[in-house]
C-alpha cells in the first residue's frame, strides 16, 4: 500500500525576511522527500501597512532605515543570500497585500490551466515560481513589490499576459482567495511568518526553524503513517 504524501502548509509574507531565509529549506526539504511531501503555499499579510508596521512601529529603532539594517543584519547569516542595500531605506513598499493579491490571480490563472493537463505533479509550480521571483524583485534588487506595474512585469517573466491576470483581480476570483488566507490568520492562531502547519493541523512549526528540525517532524509523520500510530514529534 502506497503511503500517503505529509502534507505541510506553508504561510508567509512576501516581505519577511525569515521567509526569504526559510526558502533554501523548503526547497531541501522537498529535494529530500520528494513526492512523500507536498508543500501548499499560503500567504499571511502582516506587512499590510508598512507605514505602521516599520515607520511608526520601529520609530524609536530608526524607522524604516533601523530596520532595513536590522534585515541586512539578518541576511549576513546566511551567505547564500543576496540582499540590496536599498530595501527599507529608499525601497519602501507600502504593503505585501498588493503582492499577495497577485499571486491569488497568478492562483488561478494556474488552477484554469491545469483544468486541460492530463498529469500534473504540484498544483502550484507556478505560484511558487511568480512567489520566488517576487522576493528576490525585492530583497535582491531592491524593487517595490506593492507597485503592480512592477508585479506584471515579473509576470511578463513567466510569459503570464497582464491580460490574464487582470482579468482574475477584476472578477473578485482573486479577492476572494485572497479574503480566504486572511481568515486563516485566526482560524489556525498564526502569529507570523513564516509558519508551517502539519500533521492535519495538528502540529505548528514557526519562526527561524532549522532545516534538521523540519526534516526531523516530515520523517516522523512518514514513519508513523505506516502503522496509523500518533506522532511524537
Amino acid at each position: 500500500m502506497t503511503k500517503s504524501p505529509v502534507h505541510v502548509s506553508y504561510f508567509s509574507d512576501l516581505l519577511c525576511v525569515w521567509a526569504y531565509v526559510a526558502q533554501e529549506r523548503l526547497n531541501k526539504l522537498k529535494d529530500t522527500f520528494k513526492a512523500d511531501i507536498e508543500i501548499t503555499p499560503y500567504h499571511v499579510t502582516l506587512f499590510g501597512d508598512t507605514q505602521t508596521r516599520i515607520a511608526e512601529g520601529w520609530k524609536n529603532k530608526g524607522g524604516y532605515v533601523g530596520f532595513g539594517e536590522h534585515v541586512q543584519d539578518v541576511c549576513k547569516q546566511f551567505p547564500h543570500l543576496e540582499v540590496s542595500p536599498n530595501i527599507w531605506k529608499t525601497c519602501q513598499p507600502k504593503t505585501s497585500g498588493t503582492s499577495h493579491l497577485f499571486l491569488k490571480a497568478i492562483q488561478c490563472y494556474e488552477a484554469d490551466n491545469n483544468k486541460n493537463q492530463v498529469d500534473v505533479k504540484d498544483s502550484y509550480f507556478l505560484v511558487k515560481e511568480v512567489e520566488w521571483a517576487m522576493r528576490l524583485a525585492f530583497f535582491r534588487d531592491g524593487r517595490d513589490i506593492s507597485d503592480r506595474d512592477v508585479l506584471y512585469d515579473i509576470a511578463n517573466q513567466f510569459s503570464i499576459k497582464k491580460e490574464n491576470i487582470l482579468n482574475y483581480l477584476t472578477d473578485g476570483q482573486a479577492m476572494a482567495l485572497f479574503c480566504s488566507e486572511m481568515a486563516m490568520k485566526e482560524t489556525y492562531k498564526l502569529s507570523g511568518s513564516p509558519t508551517y502547519i502539519l500533521n492535519e493541523n495538528r502540529q505548528k512549526l514557526f519562526g527561524n526553524v532549522s532545516y534538521n528540525i523540519m526534516k526531523a517532524n516530515v520523517a516522523e509523520l512518514l514513519n508513523t503513517s505506516k502503522d496509523d500510530s500518533c506522532s511524537w514529534c
